[in-house]
């Protein structure tokens, strides 16, 4: 397994200007995104050091309501020598947070929010609920894109216009679809895990049209503890 300095050489980005979104997820050798119904369950040491990794190499760490939700979401944020990377480099110690939803079934009193160290975004289209906006833009900074649904293009031309262009979403599956679809995704960081879960837990990928899109393997870097960790260009 490769020290952190070197795991991090080898997740490096390219650039820092070109606008990217990078997913991260885990799943099981079976294909279960989720243990419990929650992926978090499903880590191991490496994959939550690469985690935190790829957190501090991101201007925005991008979720879906549902993920919130699922996985309680609140207070994230990179520590130590990961902040200390990101000041090294000009950048904010911490990330911006966001989520996107077009209900806004999420309280401003959620831990995303009351325990935020930065204040985070709420990404949403013209057609949410004006009242819950309205609740929403009093413990976040809320991005309008699109009209009747969010538009994705237009979330992520947003966010760089805002200097967030290194876009490092988390989840959940159908927000990855949605990604997907749109031809926004850039990057799949798939770890996978040791583990057979069986039962209904759900994939890393949902809500788009089955395809055979074909994607690049950048590397396959195997622990200790029998986790691999993939990094694909798409």
């Amino acid at each position: 397994m490769p020290s952190r300095e070197e795991l991090g050489a080898m997740y490096a980005l390219p650039d820092r200007k070109t606008p990217r979104i990078r997913m991260n997820f885990i799943a099981s050798l079976d294909g279960a995104a989720t243990l419990g119904g929650r992926s978090g369950d499903l880590g191991g040491r490496s994959d939550r050091m690469l985690m935190q990794i790829l957190r501090a190499m991101a201007d925005v760490i991008l979720v879906g309501a549902g993920t919130v939700r699922a996985e309680g979401y609140g207070g994230t944020r990179v520590e130590g020598a990961d902040a200390e990377w990101r000041l090294a480099r000009g950048l904010p110690a911490q990330p911006r947070l966001a989520v996107v939803s077009r209900s806004l079934r999420i309280e401003p009193q959620h831990p995303f929010f009351a325990d935020a160290v930065v204040r985070p975004l709420v990404v949403t289209c013209a057609g949410a609920d004006a009242e819950r906006r309205a609740e929403l833009e009093r413990v976040a900074d809320v991005l309008v894109c699109g009209a009747a649904a969010v538009d994705l293009v237009a979330m992520r031309d947003a966010l760089a216009d805002r200097g967030l262009r290194q876009v490092l979403c988390e989840g959940g599956p159908h927000l990855f679809g949605a990604l997907r679809d749109a031809r926004l995704v850039d990057e799949v960081c798939l770890t996978v895990a040791p583990r057979l879960v069986g039962g209904d837990a759900g994939r890393i990928l949902r809500g788009v049209d089955e395809e055979a899109g074909q994607v690049r393997l950048l590397h396959a870097i195997p622990d200790d503890e029998g986790f691999v960790l993939l990094r694909y260009a798409t």
